[in-house]
């Protein structure tokens, strides 16, 4: 099962690799990393997926809280949380290619970042499978030249934070 967990991680140095390090040397990939400051400039918000059966990402998030850099763990997917996730995709166009760049834009509420004579880049915004299902649309305006995507993003839904986690659910540490 895929897993998007919230980790709010001390921000000094080596404390992201001490994190990715404990899933490399347990077997798991990591295939989605979004590290991003907070209002607290000395915590950093991690958003990671992995898959991996619950019970074994259950026991990857017990050992995750016994780093001594982890301030809270969430896994957004073991309740209601908005998972986004950013891409912009760079297209060569083909003939006929602006028509199905149009149809996209109004398709997916995708915004139009450049438009030069023979190429364009686009972003959108939203839910992962959406974003796969753009990406893989937009291969019919042209030639795919470029794919940045930003990697999931989550927060709970509800008045429960991160930073207010632990009230409801104790680390164990």
């Amino acid at each position: 099962m895929r897993h998007a967990i919230s980790v709010l991680l001390q921000n000094e140095v080596g404390a992201l690799t001490r994190m990715t390090g404990m899933f490399s040397s347990r077997g798991y990939n990591i295939e989605s990393l979004n590290v991003a400051p907070t209002q607290d400039e000395s915590v950093s918000r991690v958003t990671l997926v992995v898959s991996g059966s619950d019970a074994a990402i259950a026991q990857l998030n017990t050992q995750l809280a016994k780093l001594v850099d982890v301030v809270n763990i969430h896994d957004m997917t073991l309740g209601d949380h908005f998972e986004r996730e950013l891409v912009i995709v760079k297209l060569k166009l083909k003939p006929g290619g602006r028509e199905v760049v149009a149809s996209l834009m109004e398709k997916f509420g995708a915004e139009l970042l450049d438009d030069a004579e023979r190429s364009c880049t686009l972003q959108l915004t939203g839910r992962i499978p959406e974003v796969d299902t753009f990406v893989v649309d937009a291969r019919e305006a042209g030639e795919i030249s470029a794919v940045a995507r930003s990697g999931s993003v989550a927060v709970s839904k509800g008045e429960v934070t991160l930073s207010t986690f632990d009230l409801h659910h104790r680390l164990s540490s």
